[in-house]
């Protein structure tokens, strides 16, 4: 489960980001954008160029071997890539390498959640590094490659987060708090008044209620003249 603790984008390794050809988009930790997405990260609504609204929708905790797939469904039929920070151990239960290997073919960004879903900010680094690591091999025996970007469970980092050059931890503007109701109407109408270009949605795919809400944000959106696209896409200059 997640904290309703806030955090946004931590983009920490600004060179890192200029070497990828990444702009440094980064989130104050109140969640309030410092800067807009450049016009160059959204795609253009069709000939008449008018420009899209972007936002990432995003899922930890998975996969779920009864939900994800009932997620990608519909995800898959609205034509919505989205970005999942995949818990390790996870990915090893039941036939999930399958869920994987269907969500990287179809698209979506796969980002890690550490192994077990701890708090890195409370390991030895060490530790910490095992639980990444670990996760990344999994993914990557799946995937064929391995993660860049990470989201720390509870929005707590690792002690040396700085030093490590090969990860990007991302974290999220608009969080309805999915894992504490099943009241999928109530997650639906935070999203939506909360919403604004640029933001980065929080809910979780093991959750039946949370699956159903995330349809219904992507129809009212889609609606509202939104664009989904993974968060690799929004810190892209």
């Amino acid at each position: 489960m997640m904290s309703g603790k806030r955090w946004g984008y931590v983009v920490q390794f600004f060179c890192l980001l200029v070497f990828l050809g990444m702009s440094p988009f980064l989130i104050k930790m109140d969640g309030r954008k410092t800067r807009s997405v450049s016009s160059d990260s959204v795609r253009s609504q069709n000939v008449s160029d008018e420009v899209k609204p972007v936002v990432a929708l995003t899922f930890d905790d998975g996969p779920n071997a009864s939900s994800t797939p009932i997620l990608l469904d519909g995800l898959k039929e609205r034509k919505v890539r989205a970005t999942f920070f995949l818990i390790g151990e996870n990915v090893e239960k039941d036939e999930n390498e399958k869920i994987v290997k269907r969500m990287y073919e179809e698209g979506h960004l796969i980002g890690n959640h550490t192994y077990t879903h701890c708090n890195l900010s409370k390991l030895e680094t060490g530790e910490a590094k095992k639980e990444l690591e670990q996760t990344d091999t999994v993914i990557e025996k799946i995937t064929g490659k391995q993660p860049v970007f990470a989201r720390a469970p509870y929005g707590e980092l690792p002690v040396d987060s700085e030093q490590d050059l090969n990860r990007i931890y991302i974290g999220w503007t608009v969080d309805p708090l999915d894992w504490m109701t099943e009241d999928t109407g109530a997650v639906v109408k935070t999203v939506v008044e909360e919403i604004n270009p640029g933001d980065v949605i929080l809910l979780h795919d093991c959750y039946p209620s949370s699956v159903q809400a995330a349809i219904r944000i992507v129809d009212l959106l889609q609606g509202k003249g939104y664009e989904f696209v993974t968060v690799d896409h929004l810190i892209m200059d």
